[in-house]
């Protein structure tokens, strides 16, 4: 972004540890520039072993995205490294991306007519060490739905329901499948901006 007027105070561009799209689009329309790298954590036994303490939601996306910043920042000095995760539980339990069409077609069965929470949680990290944290909630409510609705929306919805925790991206097709929806949009779609720049502005690395 050299050149172009940014709220970005930093001496580089972010680091997001991520490889979401998702993300990188929020962080880039909020005028944020961002280098992504791909962290190399083990995110099924973090979770499996958070939730095995009786971590809440909260706790384990937290968790997760604390690995996820720690296994990126010492490999890049002095950088400003950003991690996020997130957690979608419905009466207890946990769900977790659909590997292929028909298990998203059940989980999306699962979720049917129930409410559901969805966690998402960042961290900020420097050299290693953790220099800001925060989580954000939404509840969403889905619609009771047939089996033959079901069906067709995964074949309508492709890609998008095979990449996304519940089987659904209420920014484009899932939108469909909800009757209430109660949080912060980028809570759902997992970065919580709102919190995120509040850190940023703590740590004086935005305006």
């Amino acid at each position: 972004m050299t050149g172009q007027a940014t709220f970005w105070r930093g001496d580089a561009p972010l680091i997001l540890a991520s490889g979401s799209a998702t993300r990188r689009q929020l962080l880039e329309a909020a005028g944020l520039p961002v280098e992504v790298i791909r962290p190399d954590v083990d995110e099924r036994t973090i979770e499996a072993d958070g939730l095995a303490m009786g971590r809440l939601p909260a706790g384990v996306a937290a968790a997760l995205a604390d690995a996820k910043a720690q296994s990126v920042s010492p490999q890049h000095p002095g950088r400003i490294i950003l991690a996020a995760d997130q957690m979608l539980v419905c009466e207890g339990r946990p769900f977790h991306k659909p590997e292929g069409t028909v298990a998203a077609e059940r989980q999306i069965a699962m979720l049917a007519g129930r409410k559901h929470e969805l966690t998402s949680a960042f961290t900020l990290a420097r050299d290693g060490e953790i220099i800001g944290r925060g989580t954000s909630s939404a509840v969403l409510v889905m619609r009771p739905l047939t089996s033959d609705f079901i069906r067709d929306y995964v074949a309508l919805a492709g890609e998008a329901a095979t990449t996304s925790v519940g089987g659904y991206q209420v920014e484009g097709l899932g939108i469909h499948l909800f009757e209430t929806i109660e949080g912060d949009h980028s809570t759902i779609l997992g970065l919580p901006m709102l919190r995120l720049l509040a850190t940023l502005r703590e740590l004086d690395l935005v305006a």
